[in-house]
């Protein structure tokens, strides 16, 4: 089965004040491991000493694309080796990558040369939806168009909660573009409720997790909460507390 992780852009106000501490308190509730977005003024080796000491590994970052380009990427692959990480997710485009269908085949094509770079130091890309890429452009999804277009070495980094806001539906994903959910964002939508934690919502998780642990290729299940009914802290602790109902664990 494959293991939890937290996002930390969750508990992103706690990380900016004491990474440290906050990381020990996400150990303790029993995450195996973190996906950064930011690293709060610490260098790798750091960050690597620190997730050791508090039995965490790092199961992705959140980059800019300009950071896998040019000149940039050798210096953030070697980033990411000291780290121990090896998944590479893009949380979002500049606009000039994602303006048009032609600008979204484009940006595949950008993707795949960067898999192609990394893979010979056992690294993967990826990318990270929000809500825009389920929005009709020119008469087409531009999830569709980007994923069909990326190679099956490109994650398909699908974040359930984002897509649910426009219609984009995680089962139909998983089914589409098989293989290649090696990391997946779980994240709750209910129509009723914005505040709504894992469980509380209306995604049928368990086929979510039927579909990853058959046809997925899931190494990861990445918690993410962006909304909260209590502190950023309680409210990845009951997340996790509840997904593992669901898992049966």
């Amino acid at each position: 089965m494959a293991k939890i992780g937290l996002q930390l852009y969750s508990v992103r106000t706690d990380c900016a004040k004491d990474i440290v501490g906050t990381l020990k308190k996400v150990s303790e509730m029993g995450y195996q491991g973190v996906e950064f977005a930011g690293y709060h003024g610490k260098d790798a080796k750091e960050l690597r000493k620190i997730l050791e000491d508090l039995s965490l590994v790092c199961c992705g970052t959140h980059i800019g694309l300009e950071t896998l380009l040019e000149d940039q990427l050798l210096k953030t692959v070697e980033f990411n080796a000291i780290l121990g990480n090896k998944y590479l997710i893009v949380p979002g485009l500049k606009e000039e990558y994602r303006n048009s269908i032609a600008a979204w085949e484009k940006t595949a094509e950008i993707f795949n040369e960067i898999a192609e770079r990394i893979k010979p130091y056992g690294m993967k890309t990826g990318y990270h939806n929000h809500w825009i890429e389920f929005e009709m452009l020119e008469g087409k999804k531009p999830m569709d168009v980007f994923f069909q277009k990326a190679s099956k070495d490109v994650i398909m980094q699908f974040d359930t909660g984002n897509a649910m806001r426009t219609g984009g539906d995680v089962i139909e994903y998983l089914k589409k573009f098989p293989g290649r959910s090696d990391t997946i964002h779980m994240k709750e939508f209910s129509a009723s409720n914005d505040k709504a934690i894992i469980g509380e919502g209306d995604i049928n998780w368990k086929q979510v997790i039927e579909l990853c642990e058959t046809i997925g290729n899931t190494q990861w299940y990445i918690i993410e909460q962006e909304s909260y009914a209590y502190t950023p802290l309680e409210c990845v602790e009951k997340c996790l507390v509840n997904f593992k109902k669901i898992l049966g664990m």
